[in-house]
């Protein structure tokens, strides 16, 4: 049957007043009165080191969506409460959030919806299809989903001490959230297989992780200000355009130079004379404080985007672009 149209997202005009559950957004700065062009996505069970579940997952999604359309926001930060950033997956709750009379998880193999998407890949989804960049602080254990929901963000900025893991292997699954897409282009596969085949814990600044972490901070509260620094100087100096069109050509540019050759200069073409550009390059020239407005779709060059899109069977997929390619 044919999917049914979904309704228009519209942008609140704070997101203070979205009702969230296990996560907050926070403006930074705090006191901010309206949405400011750095926002702060906290994980916020502290409880249950901010374990994740299908509503945070929800809640995720959400906020997401809304970002990719705010122009008022340039970058994400995404942290957690209290001593761990993400402990993985709510093992109380069971990976499949269904458990029988006696509390035992229900067998996977009985009942499954053979429609099943993974929760912890739609976040890593909706943070690599959000137009505006996220940077990771990492203050605290990031275990499961934990670390590989991060993966996808631009940045992750780590706590030294942070315990790290890819642990499926211990838990009798496999690495989720796109992990095995995103983790081997990361890392490499040596540092990638090593991690997934121990599912080792091991401290943030490791040196299994090589560059995955653009720094590693000697505290929780040191991660976060870095992280926020970090946002600060993107969004004030940078192109949301150009940033998002930079990431996308990395992750589905083509396998040869020759190919990166053709498709950079279609890219490249479609922005010169851009009104990002023009910002750009007026600003250098008046020695003045860039003020870039462009925003994805609507300011990208025609031929965005280039790859055929892959239908997931997620919602919105029938509203999604055609490659032009």
């Amino acid at each position: 049957m044919p999917r049914e149209p979904r309704p228009a997202l519209k942008v609140p005009e704070t997101y203070s007043s979205l009702l969230l559950q296990h996560i907050k957004v926070s403006n930074v700065p705090a006191s901010s009165p309206t949405v400011t062009p750095v926002i702060l996505i906290t994980l916020n069970r502290p409880e249950k080191h901010n374990a994740f579940t299908e509503t945070m997952r929800l809640d995720l999604e959400r906020v997401y969506e809304l970002v990719d359309i705010d122009p008022r926001v340039k970058v994400v930060v995404l942290t957690g409460a209290g001593k761990s950033f993400c402990a993985g997956a709510d093992l109380e709750i069971g990976f499949l959030g269904a458990k029988d009379e006696n509390g035992i998880i229900k067998n996977p193999k009985t009942g499954r919806d053979v429609d099943h998407r993974d929760g912890g890949g739609r976040v890593s989804l909706a943070i690599h299809h959000c137009s505006k960049p996220t940077i990771a602080a990492i203050q605290g254990a990031a275990v499961g989903v934990g670390i590989t929901m991060c993966l996808p963000a631009c940045i992750r900025v780590a706590y030294e001490k942070a315990k790290v893991g890819f642990v499926f292997s211990r838990r009798g699954i496999i690495m989720e959230a796109c992990s095995s897409y995103f983790l081997p282009r990361l890392i490499g596969h040596s540092r990638a297989l090593h991690l997934t085949t121990t599912g080792s814990v091991y401290p943030a600044n490791h040196p299994l992780f090589g560059t995955l972490f653009s720094a590693t901070c000697p505290s929780p509260e040191a991660t976060l200000t870095r992280a926020l620094e970090l946002a600060d100087e993107i969004a004030k100096n940078t192109s949301t355009v150009s940033t998002k069109m930079m990431r996308e050509l990395m992750y589905r540019g083509p396998d040869s130079a020759e190919g990166a050759h053709l498709l950079d200069s279609k890219i490249i073409h479609g922005l010169f004379g851009s009104k990002d550009n023009v910002e750009g390059v007026e600003s250098f020239l008046q020695k003045r404080q860039v003020n870039f407005t462009g925003q994805v779709p609507r300011d990208a060059p025609d031929w965005y985007p280039w790859w055929q899109q892959v239908d997931i069977g997620d919602k919105g997929a029938e509203n999604k672009g055609k490659s032009k390619l």
